[in-house]
């Protein structure tokens, strides 16, 4: 098939071109897999027994199916993203072949037959597929990676700021944008496990607590009435009348009942005292443990390491306390991070109950959004890239030149929708942008205002901004 649109093309494949290293690379490292070379396996073992057989069966199997899986994917792909009518296309057998129900079921049979040669294996061989697995994938992604491209792309972003000529200020919200858990539940959760039991008395010189089991309850009287307040202030903020347009100044109007709201929110919980008596280390402890979305962690530690690359990055965040995001980005290695929260206020230590509020609200975030930008000098061309998740975010989302949302709030999606803004997924519109790019028209971010992408993962973010 390939030696066939090679044809079509007019070139001899064996004598125009050589072998591409990538290419090399995951042929040799197939075959050493198929004759049992295997990183972790004393040796080939005796093939000739059935067991043996079926264990090399499944190794060679886990280092192919991935490459079948993700040219059966890539197929469909591309296939959804040609004209119906074209039909000279350079690439199209090529797309036609791995876009067809045939080969999708070939993809689908292998990945049948893998599950079935794994039944039998122990959980370290079972690491072992899965090890070939990944090796596989990076491979086939330098494979792509490698080849020549004989027109400008749009992605990865990055390739095209030349830090002589750019400047990127990068922006990323913390609660549930990076997190899995929201940070006032890690934060109440600290302070209940370290308050004392009902029968305790506090010792000289500790500052009087709730015990725990009060402080559970009260905790829950907060967040209930959070959650009941918040529904109603998002449903009195979708009463706005919009005129049907998107309006950037009506819809930061609007929030201002939100930013009301979460003001009001912090303080009973400030009043509350729920947050009295907690530990620094044990808030430091904290964040070292959150468990960060997959692949966050990683994108952030390469975008600092990137080299060529004019970037700053900064976390906007409406969290009770910096100290825990510092230190869930600290054991990374991303201890140089701009983080711009809210702070406990502490005595020796221990917290006192009462926040430093800096950060409360979607206009709060907006303001400290305008001031880096405004403070980041003039001698370069600058873009911003903002990423978030909620409501909270919208506002620097649709200032930035790229705004980025992540997960899928329905809050945000809704209220979006009521406002004018366009949600379009983030392949689809760097499609669009490539097309615009080998057109000629010269590639402007913030082309239509209202217009916010949208990522599945942030391998998708790190794909697009520094590529694989």
């Amino acid at each position: 098939m390939h030696n066939s649109c090679v044809q079509e093309w007019g070139s001899d494949l064996g004598k125009e071109s050589s072998l591409n290293s990538a290419t090399q690379k995951y042929t040799d490292f197939l075959l050493a897999t198929a004759s049992g070379k295997v990183e972790g396996v004393k040796g080939p073992g005796k093939l000739g027994t059935p067991f043996e057989k079926t264990k090399i069966a499944a190794y060679t199997l886990g280092a192919m199916t991935p490459c079948m899986r993700l040219y059966a994917f890539i197929g469909k792909e591309l296939q959804a993203l040609l004209d119906s009518d074209i039909s000279s296309h350079p690439y199209k057998k090529w797309i036609d072949n791995y876009s067809s129900e045939g080969f999708q079921a070939c993809a689908l049979q292998i990945e049948d037959l893998l599950d079935k040669l794994s039944a039998s294996l122990t959980g370290e061989e079972l690491d072992i597929i899965e090890k070939l697995y990944k090796q596989t994938m990076k491979l086939e992604t330098e494979f792509f990676m490698a080849q020549p491209l004989t027109q400008k792309t749009v992605a990865p972003l990055s390739k095209e700021l030349n830090p002589e000529e750019w400047r990127l200020t990068l922006f990323s919200d913390f609660d549930l944008t990076c997190t899995i858990v929201d940070s006032s539940a890690i934060l109440a959760e600290i302070a209940i496990v370290t308050a004392p039991k009902s029968d305790q008395s506090p010792t000289e010189n500790q500052i009087a607590r709730m015990s725990s089991a009060d402080l559970r309850n009260t905790w829950g009287v907060l967040s209930r009435q959070y959650t009941e307040e918040y529904e109603q202030c998002i449903e009195n903020v979708l009463a706005t009348d919009t005129g049907g347009e998107f309006s950037y100044e009506a819809l930061q109007k609007a929030l201002e009942l939100l930013a009301d709201f979460e003001k009001k929110a912090n303080a009973r919980v400030i009043d509350s005292g729920v947050l009295k008596g907690v530990n620094l280390d044990d808030i430091r402890k904290a964040g070292e443990r959150i468990i960060l979305q997959d692949g966050c962690k990683n994108f952030f530690q390469n975008v600092v390491q990137k080299e060529n690359l004019d970037v700053n990055v900064h976390v906007l965040s409406y969290c009770w306390c910096g100290d825990l995001i510092r230190s869930a980005f600290a054991s990374g290695g991303l201890g140089a991070l701009n983080i711009h929260a809210n702070e406990f206020n502490y005595e020796e230590s221990i917290s006192t109950g009462e926040i430093i509020k800096k950060v409360e609200s979607p206009i709060d975030k907006l303001q400290a959004f305008d001031e880096i930008l405004m403070n980041r000098g003039n001698d370069k061309q600058n873009l911003s890239i903002y990423i978030g998740d909620s409501v909270g975010d919208v506002l620097c989302l649709l200032r930035a030149d790229i705004g980025i949302v992540v997960g899928s709030s329905s809050s945000l999606r809704r209220l979006g929708s009521h406002f004018g803004v366009s949600f379009v997924p983030l392949f689809e519109g760097l499609v669009k942008k490539q097309r615009e790019c080998v057109e000629g028209t010269p590639l402007r971010w913030k082309t239509k205002p209202g217009l916010l992408y949208t990522a599945s993962s942030w391998s998708e973010i790190h794909a697009f901004i520094l590529g694989f």
